[in-house]
């Protein structure tokens, strides 16, 4: 039996899963009026958070300490961000100086410092995204080899229990961005088709050792905030939705709504 729980502090979104005793538990619960966390530390233990680079401000300084707090508690082995990593418009180089401003001088607790994998948003592509993928070569934890990839973890350590995350870049899903003024000259140098062949080749690993498959982006495939309906949600779910059904997607994690939602639709697939 799967059980799935997110928990918000803040603008930071914690991830937690279960599939069996080898899997992620990390539980939300009410004791006494007041919510406790309940660890197991076999399992699989990261932070997801998205839209975040603001220079500090709107709180997140507030939002880095504490998931410096949490990260050490749950003892944290990765950080996952689900893009719009720099705001307004994205970095320009990969010495664009919002790397430090609004993430080496920001995120500086010890149990932060392990590897971060991120995705591109739509704020990132109004500059130049590659930049973000450069930088990769110069910080020890930015890890985005390229626009879109994937990686397997291992479960506490255990390589016949693994998850695989899919790392994709959602905009060039998006038919209306080819035509937009900022995020067009991006875009139009993408092949959406080559991503998803490569994501069906992705998720469609015969290997018995992955227990959990997990693809992270920015535009979410279902929303009940403000873009429930709107172009780019269903642009992804209709682009995505089929190919997360026949290879068993078991998590969608994304960001772009700033808010936090857990979506459950028919299928194996959850939302959040």
């Amino acid at each position: 039996m799967k059980r799935f729980v997110v928990i918000v502090l803040l603008n930071c979104i914690l991830l937690a899963e279960r599939a069996n005793i080898y899997a992620q538990v990390l539980l939300k619960d009410t004791v006494g009026g007041a919510s406790v966390l309940l660890k197991n530390n076999a399992a699989c233990n990261f932070i997801a958070m998205g839209d975040w680079g603001r220079n500090g401000a709107d709180h997140q300084r507030q939002v880095a300490e504490q998931m410096g707090k949490t990260a050490a508690d749950i003892k944290a082995q990765f950080i996952i961000s689900t893009g719009d990593n720099f705001y307004p418009s994205g970095v320009i180089s990969e010495f664009d100086p919002l790397f430090r401003y609004s993430y080496e001088d920001i995120y500086t607790a010890f149990s932060l410092q392990w590897d971060w994998y991120l995705v591109l948003g739509n704020h990132d592509y109004k500059s130049n995204p590659d930049a973000q993928v450069a930088y990769t070569k110069i910080s020890r934890r930015w890890k985005m080899p390229s626009r879109y990839y994937s990686k397997k973890f291992f479960i506490y350590g255990d390589t016949s229990q693994q998850v695989l995350i899919a790392f994709i870049d959602t905009n060039p899903f998006i038919p209306t961005f080819y035509s937009n003024m900022e995020y067009g000259p991006q875009v139009r140098s993408q092949d959406s088709a080559a991503q998803k062949r490569w994501l069906i080749k992705t998720l469609s690993d015969p290997s018995p050792a992955i227990k959990w498959k997990i693809v992270v982006g920015h535009h979410p495939m279902f929303s009940g905030g403000g873009r429930t309906d709107a172009y780019d949600t269903k642009a992804i779910r209709n682009s995505l939705k089929p190919v997360f059904d026949k290879y068993g997607v078991d998590v969608y994690i994304t960001g772009h709504e700033h808010s936090l939602q857990y979506i459950r639709p028919a299928g194996k697939t959850h939302h959040s």
